[in-house]
């Protein structure tokens, strides 16, 4: 069985893919590749994908978001930023800045309406009992117990993050810096940076967690979209 993370990133969407026998990692894999759908329709027919991206769409905006984001938020305190409140769907085809600036949007957040559509595109209930929306800033603090301290962007960020990684002492975690050269070559640093390898790796933990019965959920008991989508960020 395979189970993988799955982080956006400049160049489409990176993936870190693990194979469990009986709960127990044997094998990993990283793959690039500029269309969501290559990994959830994915030849290894991933079992639980652990993505970093918004499923499940407020009807119109609301102040904070979802209750997912605003429980997320608090629990990340000093990196509560990392979690950007989505497009409503009434909003979820604007082209322009412009359209949904007044609704509170962020540029960061405008900035990713086309993974977002991607993903709605294709996202249906019954898809969703596989593909779960989840956050590696929320990885990390299940990890490490408390918020990273410095923003991933920095070398003191991903040093940091790395070594909460590392700290599992679970293979292939433990040698994620050696597996990660590996695979490096395949594609660019301007397609995938090294923060978003990175929040993979957190991202396939988490998937991990969700396949072995140990991953939380915000909130616990999670409202639906009018599409049927269940609001909620796994962790």
């Amino acid at each position: 069985m395979w189970i993988a993370g799955i982080d956006e990133c400049p160049g489409g969407w990176v993936g870190v893919l693990l194979r469990l026998t009986e709960s127990r990692i044997v094998d990993v894999r990283i793959e690039w590749n500029t269309s969501v759908n290559a990994f959830i329709y994915h030849p290894f027919h991933l079992q639980t994908v652990a993505i970093d991206i918004p499923i499940g769409l407020l009807l119109t905006p609301q102040r904070g978001g979802r209750e997912c984001d605003r429980r997320a938020r608090r629990l990340l305190r000093r990196r509560a930023s990392s979690i950007f409140t989505p497009p409503s769907r009434t909003l979820l085809h604007a082209m322009t800045y412009a359209e949904v600036r007044k609704a509170g949007m962020s540029r960061q957040a405008f900035g990713l309406m086309a993974k977002i559509r991607e993903v709605d595109a294709v996202m249906t209930p019954a898809l969703q009992r596989r593909v779960h929306e989840a956050h590696p800033e929320l990885a990390f603090v299940s990890l490490a117990g408390a918020p990273m301290r410095y923003n991933k962007k920095t070398q003191q960020g991903q040093t940091e993050r790395i070594a909460v990684l590392q700290g599992l002492g679970i293979w292939p975690f433990s040698e994620l810096i050696v597996v990660t050269q590996r695979y490096r070559p395949q594609f660019s640093r301007q397609d995938v940076g090294n923060d978003d390898l990175i929040d993979a790796w957190a991202l396939a933990w988490t998937a991990f967690r969700i396949q072995t019965g140990h991953a939380s959920r915000l909130p616990s008991r999670p409202s639906w979209d009018q599409n049927g989508l269940r609001m909620e960020i796994w962790f």
